[in-house]
């Protein structure tokens, strides 16, 4: 597939690629900052996180268009919708979901054990995947990675876009931290709507260590090929600011304490007036993308040792 002659230009810089819609993007540069709700247990934020899909729900009619976010932080919301999808009482609900993953380690087999998608059917189960309209991975099992995102991008486009992204927060070194899988220093801009960029030790160690606490089976071969990845698939920027809304939880500073830090720096960071400036801010620290998006909640335990702001 050529990536220029549809309807996505093509960057790439230091082995970064990154994916454009070639329509025209418009961003204000309005910072929004973050806004912790800080709730008492896990079970609770992932009963917050499921009122907020109720609400999308109850605001506008037809499709809802998802992405789930993978490792501990919406495992229990993953519990409450696999516990629903065993009833019949909110299947009208389940059959409007198109549900998309938003971030892949690549190459790797897609039955391998560290892929979100393992971790998705293992919590949510069968009953859910049978009663929701589509489900779109990130392929990971392809020779040609960029058009295997491209079609995922075409079919999320085609879709309208994403109604509801569910988001993390990661840590990364210097006190920094990633959204999705955007690295520091990858290049990664406001009209980025995806890209492919090389892995890191760090990452690879963060993936690995946050499934196995979440609980999830794994094999010594599982994780030898999930060490030997090479890339990460990822949403960008650009599908964060287009999202209709964006619902982030953090629920395991007690298994990662450095996101105490890491959050507290995306949290009051002073972003400069200047655009340069905050480009640089935001290549550096891509959590701090967040603070650009005008209706984001961010639920989070008191292990993060924030307040909650009204």
């Amino acid at each position: 597939m050529n990536v220029n002659s549809a309807s996505f230009t093509r960057y790439e810089q230091n082995n970064n690629v990154w994916l454009s819609q070639v329509k025209e993007q418009h961003w204000d540069f309005t910072d929004h900052g973050v806004k912790p709700t800080v709730l008492d247990s896990e079970a609770a934020v992932g009963k917050a996180m499921l009122n907020e899909l109720y609400k999308t729900a109850a605001s506008k009619d037809g499709d809802i268009n998802i992405a789930l976010l993978g490792g501990r932080g919406a495992q229990e919301l993953h519990r409450l919708l696999g516990e629903i999808a065993k009833s019949n009482d909110q299947d009208e609900l389940l059959a409007r979901l198109n549900v998309f993953t938003q971030d892949a380690l690549a190459p790797m087999g897609m039955d391998n054990s560290f892929s979100f998608v393992r971790d998705f059917e293992r919590i949510l189960g069968g009953e859910f995947f049978k009663k929701i309209k589509s489900f779109t991975p990130m392929r990971t099992d392809t020779s040609d990675l960029e058009s295997g995102l491209i079609e995922y991008l075409n079919k999320l486009d085609a879709l309208g876009g994403l109604d509801i992204f569910f988001i993390g927060h990661g840590p990364e070194k210097n006190q920094a931290s990633h959204l999705a899988y955007i690295k520091p220093f990858s290049g990664a801009q406001s009209h980025h709507i995806a890209g492919l960029i090389p892995i890191s030790s760090s990452i690879l160690e963060h993936h690995i260590s946050k499934f196995k606490a979440g609980g999830s089976v794994v094999s010594e071969g599982d994780e030898n090929e999930c060490r030997s990845a090479g890339y990460i698939l990822t949403l960008g920027p650009a599908a964060i600011l287009q999202a209709k809304k964006v619902v982030q939880s953090v629920v395991d500073a007690d298994s990662a304490p450095a996101k105490i830090q890491t959050y507290a720096n995306v949290f009051n960071t002073r972003l400069s007036s200047d655009k340069e400036e905050v480009l640089h801010q935001l290549n550096s620290n891509p959590g701090l993308w967040v603070r650009f998006h005008p209706n984001a909640q961010s639920f989070v335990l008191p292990s993060l040792e924030v307040n909650s702001v009204e």
